[in-house]
C-alpha cells in the first residue's frame, strides 16, 4: 500500500532526504511544503484533504483542518509538546497522536542554567562594555546564595533541579501533580514567586497553565528577580510581561519561547537590555535532534502499518 504523508517538521525537512530510503520501503510518498516555524490552520487547510499522516511541528492542527482530513491516520509529533494538536478532535475520528517525550530534556535544562548564569554573573552586560572599550566592574551573586523556583518539575523540572543542587542553589518547586523531589521544598506558586531570585518555567501548556504567569503573579515576584522560559510562550502572559519589565517589578527575563513566534521585529522585548533572547533554540543538540528524526520516523510508520494490517 502506497502512502502519502505531509512532513512539516521545521528540524527534519532539511535532512530529509538522509531518511528517503526508509520512506521508500515502506511506500510513503512524502509532501514538503515551505515552512518557515509552522503552519497555520489555513495552510494546512490546502494539503490535509488526501494526507494518510503527517510528521508535524507546531503546526495548528485544529478541529477544522482534522475535519477536512479524510484519509489520515496518524499525527506524528516532532518532538515533546502537543498543545497545538486539536486531541480531543483526532481522538474522536480516531486518529492517533504520537510524540516523543523526554526529546529534548538535557539541552533544555543546559538552557535554563545558561541564562541563570548569564544574569547572575553579568555576562552580557560585561562583554557588551568591554566591547565598547569600558573597564567596569559589577557585582553579580555566586549561585549558592540564590533560590531557584521550579514551575513543573517534570522530566526538564528534574534536570534542572540537578544541575542547580550541583551549583548549591537552594530550590522550591511547584507542580500542579503531588510530586516529592529530595532536597527540594514543593510550595505552593505564589510562595515560590515570593521567594525565588529566578524562576524556571518547566511545565507544558495546558488549560491550566495559560497566562499562569500574568500581572498579579509577576507582581508577587521580587523586583530583583529574574523570569525565565522555556517552556511555552503563552504560559505568560507576554503584554503583561512587558509591563513588568519596562516598570521594573522584575529585574530582567530570559526567553525562548513567545506567544507569536517568530517574535515580531517590533516587540518590546527585542529592545529590553535587561532580556536575553533566543529563537525556540533550546533544543538545539545534533545528538537529540537524530533520536527525534529517527522516533518520529518510527511512530509514523508504526501506525501506518497497523491500518495496512487492519485493511487486509
Amino acid at each position: 500500500m502506497k502512502w502519502k504523508v505531509l512532513v512539516t517538521a521545521p528540524y527534519l525537512q532539511p535532512v530529509i532526504e538522509q531518511y528517503r530510503e526508509i520512506f521508500d520501503k515502506h511506500q510513503i510518498e512524502t509532501i514538503i511544503p515551505p515552512v518557515q516555524e509552522r503552519l497555520t490552520e489555513k495552510e494546512l487547510l490546502k494539503y490535509i484533504k488526501d494526507i494518510d499522516g503527517i510528521i508535524c511541528g507546531d503546526d495548528k492542527i485544529t478541529k477544522a483542518v482534522l475535519a477536512q482530513a479524510s484519509r489520515l491516520k496518524v499525527i506524528s509529533k516532532w518532538g515533546t509538546g502537543t498543545d497545538s494538536i486539536d486531541k480531543e478532535a483526532a481522538a474522536k475520528l480516531g486518529i492517533p497522536v504520537k510524540n516523543t517525550p523526554n526529546a529534548f530534556t538535557d539541552p533544555v535544562a543546559d538552557t535554563v542554567l545558561n541564562f541563570i548564569l548569564c544574569f547572575s554573573r553579568k555576562t552580557f552586560d560585561l562583554n557588551e562594555k568591554m566591547h565598547q572599550g569600558v573597564w567596569e566592574k559589577q557585582v553579580g551573586w555566586a549561585l549558592n546564595e540564590c533560590t531557584l523556583g521550579v514551575v513543573g518539575v517534570g522530566n526538564i523540572g528534574k534536570a534542572v533541579i540537578r544541575r542547580a543542587k550541583a551549583f548549591g542553589m537552594r530550590i522550591l518547586g511547584n507542580d500542579i501533580k503531588k510530586i516529592q523531589v529530595e532536597g527540594v521544598e514543593m510550595i505552593f506558586l505564589e510562595k515560590l514567586l515570593r521567594e525565588s531570585d529566578f524562576v524556571s518555567l518547566n511545565c507544558d501548556l495546558n488549560p491550566t497553565s495559560y497566562h499562569l504567569i500574568n500581572k498579579e503573579k509577576l507582581a508577587l515576584m521580587k523586583p530583583t528577580a529574574f523570569l525565565i522560559n522555556t517552556a511555552r510562550g503563552s504560559v505568560v502572559d507576554e503584554p503583561a510581561l512587558i509591563e513588568a519589565l519596562k516598570n521594573k517589578k522584575i529585574a530582567g527575563a530570559g526567553l525562548d519561547v513567545f506567544e507569536e513566534e517568530p517574535l515580531p521585529p517590533e516587540s518590546p522585548l527585542r529592545k529590553m537590555p535587561n532580556v536575553i533572547l533566543s529563537p525556540h533554540n533550546a533544543n538545539a543538540s545534533l545528538v537529540a535532534w537524530k533520536k527525534v528524526h529517527e522516533n518520529t520516523i518510527n511512530n509514523l510508520i508504526k501506525e501506518l502499518t497497523k491500518t495496512e494490517k487492519h485493511a487486509s
